[in-house]
């Protein structure tokens, strides 16, 4: 089975969406299929796009047994509504420059960006006679708007809700990260919930394990890494910071990771005079990161409070219960619950950074506790979320739908 998998972002790239589709990409090359990716050149979030892709129109790369074509992106950072909308708009034009050097496909897979993969991953429908899947990160124009980055009223929210309902529709099959997102597309969007398969973003566990490092400090480490997108509070981490630095000398904050909310964090973090937080603002790569995150003792999830559960699940909880860790989620719904339904780490509530100091001073002071939370984690995963099982079950709904296809 040839799988063509259209994602604007994907590794160097930084972002759930990226790990999303390079595990699923993975996963299915472990699954015996073969696997081209077009893609954008790397840029997200920062904009630098390096020499070896600047301004080229087509990059072909052959890396893990996939097939990589990297297209021409503008050198412009992901922050601001109307960057978002050159990008997005950018690379639908650029991911079709790769149509007349994709052999043939079985099926396609669009991956990212939300809805808007869909369209270029129609044209090569058209042209290579090939079904189309459409991929659900998020819900668009639903978290644009939980974001604050649209109004309901606005006509982008109004086209969002049009495009959205398209790809819904015309995609033989979607494949959302989260259960919680089935409710909202089956009742909004009036779809089929046969048309709906729950597929995780799971985690390459050869990467992602426990690993032993000689400290060379006594510290009790508290790690964040990923984006500093709007999705995240890092306030939260900073007043909780601001209370243990006066309570608790050992304990001590690593925030690693790029985004829009690089400078504010640094800011905030002198003016509230902290000297126990490191911040490191760069992109690792998966390798680092997985080192990064097992100097930790304690990983953390802080999601902003937008007044409504999470519908969703981060591919970062899965990397976190990966290195068997035990996790702090500060969020509610999908994340709090499964976290619960792991019983890998302790939950708090979005915006109350006291239960948060008192939640890692708990876990400092109970390491037993911590360390049978992070081998639940990590035993889930092994389990259930490796990205050959991942693989494996997005191959089968790939291989279901070219039978129905075929028998209709």
């Amino acid at each position: 089975m040839h799988v063509l998998i259209i994602a604007q972002y994907f590794p160097p790239d930084m972002g759930g969406g990226a790990t999303r589709a390079y595990n699923i990409a993975k996963g299915l090359v472990l699954n015996g299929c073969k696997v081209t990716v077009i893609t954008a050149a790397p840029h997200y979030p920062h904009g630098n796009i390096p020499r070896k892709y600047r301004w080229k129109p087509l990059v072909v790369e052959y890396k893990e047994k996939m097939r990589i074509i990297r297209t021409l992106m503008p050198p412009i950072s992901s922050i601001g509504l109307l960057n978002r909308v050159i990008l997005f708009t950018s690379f639908m034009i650029s991911s079709l420059f790769a149509l007349f050097i994709v052999r043939k496909v079985d099926v396609i897979w669009a991956a990212n960006p939300n809805i808007l993969s869909f369209f270029p991953a129609l044209i090569y429908s058209l042209v290579k006679k090939s079904p189309v899947v459409l991929n659900a990160d998020d819900l668009w124009p639903e978290d644009l708007y939980n974001l604050g980055l649209i109004k309901k009223e606005s006509i982008i929210f109004r086209l969002g809700e049009i495009l959205a309902r398209i790809a819904y529709h015309k995609s033989e099959a979607i494949t959302p990260i989260s259960p919680g997102y089935t409710k909202v597309i089956t009742k909004k969007y009036k779809v089929k919930t046969s048309k709906i398969h729950v597929v995780r973003a799971g985690v390459d566990i050869t990467k992602f394990k426990p690993m032993k490092y000689q400290r060379r400090n006594d510290k009790f480490i508290i790690v964040y890494s990923g984006a500093f997108s709007l999705a995240y509070d890092f306030d939260q981490i900073l007043e909780a910071a601001k209370i243990l630095q006066k309570k608790d000398k050992q304990i001590l904050f690593v925030i690693q990771g790029g985004g829009e909310q690089a400078d504010r964090i640094k800011m905030k973090t002198r003016k509230l005079r902290l000297k126990n937080v490191i911040i490191i603002d760069s992109i690792l790569t998966r390798e680092k990161v997985a080192q990064l995150l097992n100097i930790a003792d304690v990983l953390i999830l802080p999601l902003r409070d937008f007044g409504r559960p999470y519908l969703g699940i981060s591919s970062k909880l899965y990397e976190y219960q990966a290195v068997g860790k035990p996790i702090i989620c500060v969020a509610k719904g999908q994340p709090a619950e499964y976290i619960k339904e792991t019983n890998s780490g302790i939950v708090v509530a979005p915006g109350d950074y006291k239960s948060l100091a008192e939640a890692i001073l708990y876990l400092k002071e109970n390491r037993d506790i911590a360390e049978k939370l992070g081998k639940n984690g990590r035993k889930y995963i092994e389990n259930n979320m490796s990205i050959s099982k991942i693989g494996l079950r997005m191959r089968e709904i790939f291989e279901s739908i070219l039978i129905r296809s075929r028998r209709g």
